[in-house]
């Protein structure tokens, strides 16, 4: 029997992900599974860049809104609640669309996670207080000296991602790419890979176009609103923490702006290094909608 099939579609920040995914979860008639690690938290609405309500009629959407900023959660538990989900959407139908820009989040599903050693006890509160004390630059400096490979495609602007890598290098004295090359898991189900690109100066203006529009739309009250919870892990990611700096009385909110659309570029720029590595991935224009339903019409093999 023909194993069902996840079709992924991946790609930076802005590139068209959303609407895409809708497209063709329509054309298939099957449901959307989201992989973007800032949009399952329901009280974050302008900075995330959520599906819109009108999108999420047009297309059934799991994993959105799904948890509180309060939560502890993990790629670890998303791999989990998903493979779960997949296991009861796959009773219904032949395809689903998994969509997001969190490599490692898509990674989880479609590979699993690596296994890693276990590390001494004491080494990631010493990191953790690095970091409360001096801040993620001498962290960031410590992991680019020390696993230059992970550096080039990390979320550099989430602690926890830098703190775990610096925890599994100083524990073992082996670099965190090492660990992350092993041989994925088994899945009942096949996987598609498509990749959404465009020119880099099309991507950066609608990138800072759509930064425009969340500050219009009220993202820096949002983050004001928020400010007692910069500390949780959910709000420290590009579109929020630069903007408490500014709060903070660090710089001026010309500087926050620029560094909001800053940031974005470079997060982006480090999604694309991550998805681009993927050989399996077939990468299209977002605009290429017919080509990609052809595409996917031959790998399904339709009639």
């Amino acid at each position: 029997m023909t194993k069902p099939k996840l079709i992924c579609v991946v790609g930076p920040t802005a590139v068209g992900k959303t609407g895409v995914a809708i497209q063709i979860a329509n054309a298939l008639n099957t449901e959307i599974i989201s992989a973007d690690s800032r949009q399952f938290y329901r009280e974050l609405e302008i900075g995330t860049a959520k599906p819109t309500a009108d999108e999420l009629k047009q297309a059934k959407h799991h994993f959105v809104n799904n948890l509180s900023i309060h939560d502890d959660y993990n790629v670890g538990r998303f791999e989990k609640e998903v493979i779960a989900k997949l296991k009861l959407l796959f009773k219904k139908h032949q395809t689903v669309i998994l969509v997001g820009g969190s490599g490692l989040f898509v990674d989880a599903v479609c590979n699993g996670l690596d296994a890693f050693p276990k590390i001494d006890e004491a080494v990631r509160p010493k990191l953790i207080q690095e970091f409360e004390d001096n801040g993620l630059s001498n962290l960031q400096d410590e992991l680019k000296a020390t696993d230059l490979d992970y550096y080039k495609i990390v979320d550099l602007k989430n602690p926890q991602r830098v703190i775990r890598a610096l925890e599994v290098i100083r524990g073992t004295g082996k670099t965190f790419t090492e660990f992350r090359k092993q041989k994925p898991k088994e899945r009942d189900f096949d996987v598609i890979k498509i990749g959404l690109a465009m020119e880099r100066e099309e991507l950066y203006s609608r990138i800072d176009d759509r930064m425009d529009q969340m500050i219009e739309n009220g993202l820096f009250q949002e983050a004001q609103e928020f400010q007692s919870y910069s500390h949780l892990n959910a709000l420290q990611t590009v579109g929020y923490s630069e903007i408490f700096g500014y709060l903070s009385g660090t710089y001026d909110k010309n500087e926050a702006v620029r560094l909001l659309k800053r940031n974005s570029r470079r997060y982006a720029k480090r999604q694309l290094t991550w998805f681009k590595r993927d050989q399996q991935t077939v990468w299209f224009n977002p605009n290429q909608i017919d080509q990609i339903l052809n595409f996917l019409t031959g790998e399904l093999k339709i009639a």
